[in-house]
């Protein structure tokens, strides 16, 4: 145990994600600190943090597990005021300005598009029409928000339906979502696949197997983890996914398809729940390990 070494974590308060890595950092620092960002205030005529009594500013590293229940544009907004912190001095893990990059879908899907790695079909508008048409071109869609996690606020609209339906479906979506993500529904093969990695070493792979009749895999839908041994060439496409973005600690979501794997998303977190029950790996641990390696 290393005395003395303050490291706080942002999460939220009683979640087993964050309560787990808490745990990690006081079993060896004997310091433990949960900050949950609605309760930090910014003053900058004094650049101070707040967080109640505790100044983040005066802390030795901040590791985010998690920066808010929903994603949203104030999410962004919290992972600006981290910038302050590292701006006087405290390592943030990963970095703001990383994590910045992938909590807006359209960020990340265009930073890997950039850097040529496969990804479903995808079509971005505020147009209606526009909308319509790539339902129709894909035959299945999938109508993502910019915001979210595990699949909240997805839809499914089909092109098996009168104009007139589909142009209502359309019309739903886009009240909640100007800017309309639309990608073409992928038939996965009972499975995608989280890919963990620590600092850009890659630690294992689990998959997550739909339960029921859900159309997507996540855990909140019922989904569950288990083992999974990738070959080379997928653990290469999802390094180089999580490469472009300089984080610490992410997992890469990625599926197997007729023509070659695919990624969905690089996540700004990564999961601690499917590296234990998919891999049995204790990622808050090593993660907290990586921490203070860098902070030593």
């Amino acid at each position: 145990m290393q005395d003395k070494m303050k490291i706080g974590v942002i999460g939220i308060p009683d979640k087993w994600s964050t309560e787990t890595l808490a745990d990690a950092v006081e079993a060896q620092t004997g310091f433990r600190l949960v900050v949950d960002m609605a309760d930090v205030s910014l003053d900058l005529e004094h650049n101070v943090l707040y967080a109640g009594e505790v100044n983040l500013c005066e802390l030795d590293a901040i590791i985010v597990k998690k920066i808010s229940a929903v994603y949203s544009p104030t999410t962004l907004d919290r992972l600006e005021l981290l910038r302050v912190a590292e701006q006087a001095g405290v390592r943030v893990f990963s970095r703001a300005e990383s994590m910045l990059r992938l909590i807006d879908r359209l960020s990340c899907t265009v930073t890997l598009c950039n850097a040529n790695i496969p990804m479903p079909d995808t079509r971005i508008t505020e147009d209606i029409g526009v909308a319509m048409q790539a339902v129709r071109d894909f035959g299945s869609a999938v109508f993502k928000p910019l915001y979210s996690t595990k699949a909240r606020g997805m839809c499914i609209i089909d092109s098996n339906q009168e104009s007139s339906a589909l142009k209502e479906a359309i019309v739903d979506f886009k009240k909640d979502n100007q800017m309309m993500y639309i990608q073409r529904k992928i038939d996965l093969p009972g499975r995608d696949f989280g890919m963990v990695f620590l600092a850009g070493r890659y630690l294992g792979t689990y998959a997550r197997v739909p339960q029921g009749e859900a159309w997507n895999t996540t855990i909140h839908s019922g989904g569950r983890y288990e083992p999974h041994t990738p070959a080379d060439d997928v653990i290469d496409l999802a390094y180089r996914a999580q490469d472009l973005f300089n984080m610490d600690f992410t997992t890469v979501d990625v599926a197997q398809t007729d023509t070659g794997p695919i990624v969905f998303e690089v996540s700004a977190f990564g999961g601690f729940q499917g590296a234990k029950d998919g891999i049995g790996i204790d990622a808050a641990a090593l993660y907290v390990e990586h921490v203070m390696r860098e902070i030593n």
